[in-house]
């Protein structure tokens, strides 16, 4: 296996893992060599936390990865910079979830930038990843959902784990801070982690968005999330329109859910559990889905996990609307100047 330098300099740490998983197809043997291999990552990274991207639609919008839209003066795109920040903030390993039909692209237009820089694995959500005694209705096809996708990493992540969604740009401080945390975590503990971003650094000049609007106590723990649609943004904040559609203001430090998440190992436990559950309702309704924050919203009420809630200072940057891309590229650009980011990203 070919040795990758570690990001902070070391050439011993971090063995390049090619093995690829089924997401509930795995063999045996596959099983033993993806626990054996992490073993050896356990050690070399002293336990550093791995990033988990959802990546199983990057490129939808565009009609292809080969035409995503770059935000970077190079051509970088919003992953690059987000695997970047990952590194600096001391994940030792990133676990992208993709789709088998984009397999070939994605590590040649995408990947290839990562290959000795950080281990980097690869799991595919696919719609027959199911527990035995359910089958694909033949009128299914949408994935599964967010809890399924992060399911499908049960055999290639054995240590706390960050979770992000492909296409959004966090922050470095974002990463830092979930770093931080996981990398202090009992792998076994059910002690997990949101990055929580002000509304008002989530909004978009062109539209309105659907945020998670969070309720968080006087801990600092997440109490739930409520998920509020048509949020603008107003003279003291924001506002939302209610089922009655009528406006409510929120306040510009309310704070959002932006996909952001920490955890242990111990979510696939209860993932494995629930979606069995899912299927026995929902299996022949082709629009359900299996969402990874309906999931931890199940928990915190049953008080099986606690949620901390870790307040980014960042700015969330995306492109909800296609008019969004000026302000992401000036946006990456002026954290260009101020060397938040070198250029070209990957020398």
């Amino acid at each position: 296996m070919p040795v990758i330098p570690d990001p902070v300099g070391n050439p011993e740490k971090g063995k390049l893992n090619l093995d690829s998983h089924f997401c509930g197809n795995d063999s045996k043997e596959q099983v033993r060599n993806s626990f054996a291999i992490n073993s050896v990552e356990r050690k070399n990274n002293t336990m550093k936390p791995t990033l988990v991207v959802m990546a199983a639609g990057v490129g939808s919008r565009y009609g292809g990865l080969k035409q995503i839209d770059p935000v970077g003066p190079n051509g970088e795109i919003i992953l690059d910079y987000s695997v970047y920040d990952a590194m600096r903030a001391g994940f030792g390993k990133v676990v992208f979830i993709i789709r088998r039909d984009i397999e070939k692209d994605f590590k040649a237009i995408i990947g290839s930038h990562f290959t000795g820089r950080i281990n980097v694995e690869y799991v595919f959500q696919e719609l027959a990843g199911l527990p035995a005694g359910f089958s694909v209705p033949a009128d299914r096809k949408k994935p599964w959902g967010t809890g399924h996708a992060i399911l499908c990493c049960k055999n290639a992540v054995n240590e706390p784990f960050g979770v992000v969604n492909a296409d959004d740009l966090y922050g470095a401080r974002s990463y830092k801070i979930l770093a931080d945390y996981l990398s202090k975590l009992n792998p076994a503990g059910n002690d997990y982690a949101m990055v929580g971003f002000k509304i008002s650094n989530t909004l978009s000049d062109h539209g309105h968005v659907t945020r998670g609007i969070c309720e968080v106590d006087g801990q600092g723990m997440l109490k739930t999330v409520v998920e509020r649609f048509k949020i603008e943004k107003a003279p003291n904040g924001a506002r939302y329109q209610d089922e009655k559609e009528q406006w409510t203001p929120l306040k510009g430090d309310a704070i959002a859910s932006m996909n952001m998440w920490g955890f242990t190992p111990t979510l696939f436990r209860f993932l494995e559990q629930k979606f069995p559950l899912f299927l026995k309702d929902a299996v022949n309704n082709p629009k359900a889905e299996f969402l990874l924050p309906s999931v931890v919203d199940g928990l915190i009420k049953a008080r099986m996990v606690t949620m901390k809630v870790l307040d980014t200072p960042e700015k969330w940057l995306g492109i909800t609307y296609k008019e969004d891309k000026p302000e992401v590229v000036r946006n990456v650009g002026d954290l260009v100047k101020n060397k938040t980011y070198p250029s070209p990203l990957w020398k």
